[in-house]
């Protein structure tokens, strides 16, 4: 019969000592936040930076491409093995502890470096990465919002539609009529059908404003209507196209700051004492 092995501490502060290194933890998070905001401006730079961790920064997702999945990798591999490896090699030192314990702690270590930073990143430094990747200029300000741009971004559709084929007209939408058009629009573009009461609705706003016959109008708007739907469709699918590749990339981060962890703490446990 195998005897289990009982880890009895031989030093008298292993037994108070806890397990997580919080300094070296909390150095790390802050290593690894600072230099993914360093490669997210060096990238922006270059126009790599189309999307990233922190809201609103980056180019529009239409523009999401092959380079930018890969710096947005590399990003995190650099970032999180850099905070990882100091987060390890910063740790204090354990006496008398198995080896599968240290690396288990190193790891865990490591694993809690990235994610105080990735709470870091977005808790404080969001509004910093939105002004270098471009993304304070996208927002949206409250006169075009009331003049019928709203989330479902309808407003280039809304100008189609009140789009003039006619010279001689000299009636023009004001912007209650187009706020009211932009709303209804919004609305029919998230159903699966249209309802006949607002499209027709909204055909006698287009024939009034454009000069157009209620036949063209209503040709307008159900031409309009096919085209902003099929557009947030692709918004949607390059949405979620974005959200993967981030998912993706954080996964890695995440395994090779606790890697790296490990690594530094290996080569801790290596220094001599002089």
């Amino acid at each position: 019969m195998e005897r289990s092995e009982v880890l009895t501490p031989t030093h008298p502060w292993d037994v108070h000592t806890s397990g997580v290194s919080w300094g070296a933890v909390i150095s790390g998070a802050f290593v690894t936040a600072a230099l993914a905001l360093i490669m997210l401006a060096l990238g922006a730079g270059f126009g790599l930076s189309v999307v990233s961790s922190w809201s609103n920064a980056g180019a529009s997702a239409s523009e999401f491409g092959t380079l930018g999945i890969i710096w947005l990798i590399v990003t995190q591999i650099v970032a999180s093995c850099m905070g990882g490896y100091l987060t390890g090699r910063l740790r204090t030192r354990w006496q008398s502890l198995h080896g599968d314990e240290v690396h288990f702690r190193d790891t865990a270590n490591g694993f809690l470096a990235w994610a105080v930073a990735l709470v870091v990143t977005v808790a404080f430094l969001a509004s910093a990465a939105t002004t270098m990747a471009g993304g304070a200029a996208s927002r949206v300000g409250s006169t075009r919002a009331a003049a019928g741009e709203d989330l479902a971004g309808t407003a280039y559709f809304v100008d189609r539609l009140f789009r003039s084929d006619h010279p001689g007209a000299t009636t023009e939408a004001t912007a209650p009529v187009r706020a009211e058009a932009g709303r209804i629009l919004a609305r029919t573009v998230g159903q699966n059908e249209a309802s006949a009461s607002d499209t027709g609705y909204l055909a006698q706003l287009v024939a009034a404003k454009t000069g157009l016959t209620q036949t063209d109008a209503e040709r307008r708007v159900s031409e309009t209507i096919v085209e902003a739907r099929q557009s947030v469709d692709r918004l949607r699918s390059v949405t979620a196209r974005i959200l993967l590749w981030t998912f993706l990339a954080l996964l890695m981060g995440t395994f090779c700051a606790s890697y790296a962890a490990t690594v530094g703490g290996r080569q801790r446990e290596h220094v001599q004492v002089i």
